[in-house]
């Protein structure tokens, strides 16, 4: 006679069976190609309490069971002014998937509220940089964002259209202000429908807006209701009808970038122009031409 399972068994064994090519197949490419994981870390999983990061902290967990490589996780849940019913939800989530979650507050929906500030941005900045003290504080040396491939590909057109500049969304990058941390996004390669797709498979219920500006809204995506992300997304879906495979040519574009046509770029916070290069070409040029081998060339034409 089969065993029978506990809910939260048979939502791990979704991840593996049945959404093995969607899910767990493009996270293991993920921590494999971008090198997200070494032995010996130990990383804070940042639960916000939507279903991006909850599936991330199953995932890792799962890994973390079958994994060769020695790793801890600490579930780490940053309450900025959570309302009770949200509080209460990433909790009970957090015990049916049994994710040992470890809550600390802040007064960061407070603190923007009253600024005279963008409040969305400045409420990004201190949930990053309050992550990034606590997991330190935790003693550990990275921090798991749930960022996916949509996320990615959005944060790129987005950066065109509106930031004036050619600018992507790494799958891990160092921290500035909290030497020794490194920021990783293990859900690089998985699309969204497909974490919507394993939500509904499994009749999941998330937290979907706790920004206490946008409670009240029924379609936004992180304090994003009509916002500028939004309308790329609806963008995106109208080209998709004529060019089905255009998300994947914009993720497949920023791994193939070509800095020799690019008239300008940035490197390490310094601009840089394409004269520099272009001057040395010419410079390059100009050598060959008066050596020995160019004059052999002049000589054959």
């Amino acid at each position: 006679m089969e065993r029978q399972l506990e809910t939260y068994q048979k939502i791990e064994r979704s991840i593996i069976k049945k959404f093995r090519k969607q899910l767990w197949t493009p996270f293991i490419v993920a921590v494999k190609r971008y090198e997200l994981i070494q032995a010996g870390d130990k990383i804070a999983v940042c639960i916000s309490g939507g279903k991006d990061s909850m599936l991330m902290a199953k995932l890792l967990q799962e890994l973390q069971r079958h994994s060769e490589v020695p790793f801890e996780l600490v579930y780490l849940v940053m309450d900025p002014g959570y309302n009770e019913i949200n509080r209460q939800k990433i909790e009970s989530n957090a015990a049916l998937l049994h994710i040992p979650i470890t809550v600390f507050e802040t007064n960061i929906f407070d603190v923007a509220n009253n600024s005279d500030k963008s409040p969305c941005y400045l409420c990004a900045r201190m949930r990053r940089g309050h992550l990034y003290k606590k997991a330190q504080e935790l003693g550990c040396n990275k921090i798991a964002l749930g960022h996916h491939f949509n996320d990615v590909i959005e944060t790129t057109v987005m950066s065109m259209f509106y930031g004036s500049q050619l600018q992507a969304m790494p799958p891990k990058l160092h921290s500035t202000n909290f030497p020794g941390m490194t920021l990783i996004r293990p859900m690089y390669c998985i699309r969204e429908d497909d974490i919507i797709a394993w939500r509904r498979y499994n009749e999941l219920e998330f937290i979907q807006c706790a920004c206490r500006f946008t409670e009240a809204c029924t379609i936004c995506d992180n304090g994003g209701g009509g916002s500028k992300r939004q309308e790329v997304k609806v963008l995106l879906r109208r080209l998709m009808r004529d060019n089905p495979n255009i998300e994947n040519s914009i993720f497949r574009s920023i791994h193939a970038v070509s800095l020799d046509t690019m008239p300008g770029y940035k490197s390490e916070g310094v601009e840089h122009s394409f004269l520099e290069r272009f001057d040395r070409v010419e410079e390059e040029l100009k050598t060959k031409k008066a050596s020995p081998e160019g004059e052999a060339v002049r000589e054959a034409d």
